[in-house]
């Protein structure tokens, strides 16, 4: 599997901006609703939930009324997780046993029963690395659920910017398939992916492009190397102005990639000298098998 072409500073700062922003973006909200219909799926009611990436995921509202009896562990990465972020959502206490926001390097191993990643996977450099951090995470037998971009998001945006010859307009997002993939790589089992077309509308570019500028950045290391002008972006607003519909509206096409897992028993390959962690361990004696079996 090809390793994915991105520029993890320009990342960092894209995620700095969302942790700043008062609100998380609509599209966000929108998918944690549809996301939350999925839910269905999951009998087991967790006692503990970990919304990763919570400020940005739009989510307690969906997980609160899912799950009303469930603490929440609201994880951020270093870049989020700063004090006046801490403070709005301590005050908040919006959802009962609701925890501060803790960062993700400080959640220990099997914190909970259900992981909620929604709408970050595709702002990560490493998706295989964060999924491993999830199966880390995550409590033997619990249950993953996030969300992502994927590769037919903002099409007709490459289009426009390939004609123009202004070289890649975002990173390269992450097929779906390849995302199974990764899920079996990380330790998780039974990883069920889909997805969904959905086309959003602006009466003007200028609104078009105020919304993009919430959900993320150009992290392409082949972009455009200096800052651009006002009159390139005069020629942007024109050239997406031109693709209006009849009706005045400019629309572009996002692919909203879902997947699940769960978090199987751990197995153990008996070799000549057998390493298994403290918490694998645990794990297995609980349930009465040994390694290799």
């Amino acid at each position: 599997m090809a390793a994915r072409a991105i520029d993890a500073p320009a990342l960092a700062r894209a995620q700095g901006r969302q942790a700043r922003a008062i609100q998380a973006p609509w599209l966000h909200a929108e998918v944690a609703r549809r996301m939350a219909e999925r839910l269905q799926v999951i009998r087991q009611q967790p006692e503990t939930v970990i919304d990763w990436w919570a400020h940005a995921g739009a989510s307690q509202s969906v997980l609160a009324t899912a799950y009303p009896e469930a603490r929440l562990l609201s994880v951020e990465s270093a870049t989020a997780a700063s004090p006046p972020i801490r403070a709005a959502w301590w005050s908040a206490r919006r959802w009962r046993r609701q925890a501060p926001a803790i960062v993700e390097a400080d959640l220990p191993a099997r914190a909970g029963q259900l992981l909620w990643a929604n709408m970050m996977l595709h702002a990560v450099p490493d998706p295989e690395a964060v999924m491993q951090r999830w199966q880390r995470a995550l409590a033997i037998d619990g249950f993953l659920m996030f969300s992502t971009l994927g590769p037919d998001t903002l099409s007709g945006l490459r289009a426009l910017y390939r004609e123009a010859g202004w070289g890649p307009a975002h990173a390269a997002f992450t097929d779906m398939h390849d995302l199974g993939d990764m899920l079996v790589a990380a330790g998780f089992a039974d990883p069920v992916m889909d997805q969904e077309h959905v086309t959003l509308t602006w009466a003007t570019p200028q609104a078009l492009l105020g919304e993009l500028r919430t959900l993320g950045g150009n992290a392409d290391p082949a972009r455009f190397a200096g800052l651009r002008t006002p009159r390139w972006r005069s020629r942007l607003l024109a050239a997406l102005a031109e693709r209006a519909s009849r009706d005045g509206r400019i629309a572009l096409e996002f692919e909203l990639v879902y997947g699940h897992a769960f978090n199987p028993r751990p197995r153990a390959n008996v070799t000549a000298e057998t390493r298994v962690a403290l918490d694998d361990l645990r794990a297995m004696a609980r349930s009465g098998r040994r390694p290799g079996a």
